[in-house]
């Protein structure tokens, strides 16, 4: 009887050892999936056949679509130590020059993000939380984004730090991630000073 419960006791760190790993196979399918085909969306039939489980199994760490997706963009931004919700304004100002060469790294996900509705959905999710951060730092900065310069202001960094900047600075004007964070930053940078009270 006791060796019966020691074998159990002994067993369960395997046992969440191997749920883990398995977990990371599913989230790591998800990113092929999408690196491969990012403008299209995926199944979880998908994601079982390609992380090679089957599909209770997937379900089996994720009950729904979205909650995969929840957790695979944590793992994502995890992969590319991104800050996504900075503390400060002058961690906003500066956040796209290594976000935006992230993002090369991971062109598939980061169109994924933009154009499937899945993407679309996981990036509504976190738009509150966003929200609330860009307008900590501007209080925080004394920039009153109550102001009408304060909420244009804080608006264009919207635009400015966010996947879709980055993909037009690189297709359209051919910039590379460091190049496309470098000239968001820039227009940040340029914005604020217009934006200050004294501003002439």
């Amino acid at each position: 009887m006791s060796g019966s419960a020691d074998t159990r006791k002994y067993s369960s760190p395997l046992r969440e050892q191997q749920a883990l790993e398995t977990r990371e196979r599913i989230l790591r399918a998800t990113l092929d999936l999408l690196n491969v085909n990012p403008f299209g969306d995926i199944s979880m039939d998908d994601v079982a056949k390609s992380a090679g489980v089957e599909r209770r199994t997937v379900f089996r760490h994720f009950a729904t679509k979205e909650a995969l997706f929840d957790a695979f963009w944590i793992f994502i931004n995890e992969g590319m130590n991104a800050q996504t919700l900075p503390s400060t304004l002058d961690e906003l100002v500066h956040a796209p020059i290594d976000m935006f060469q992230q993002f090369d790294k991971n062109q598939g996900v980061i169109r994924a993000s933009i154009h499937t509705p899945a993407g679309y959905a996981m990036r509504m999710r976190r738009i509150a939380a966003r929200r609330k951060a860009f307008k900590q730092c501007f209080t925080a900065a004394e920039m009153e984004p109550a102001s009408e310069n304060g909420k244009r202001a804080e608006a264009l960094f919207h635009l400015l730090y966010s996947a879709g900047a980055w993909e037009i600075l690189k297709d359209y004007a051919g910039l590379t991630g460091q190049e496309a964070g470098e000239a968001a930053s820039w227009a940040m940078q340029v914005i604020l000073k217009a934006a200050k009270p004294d501003a002439q």
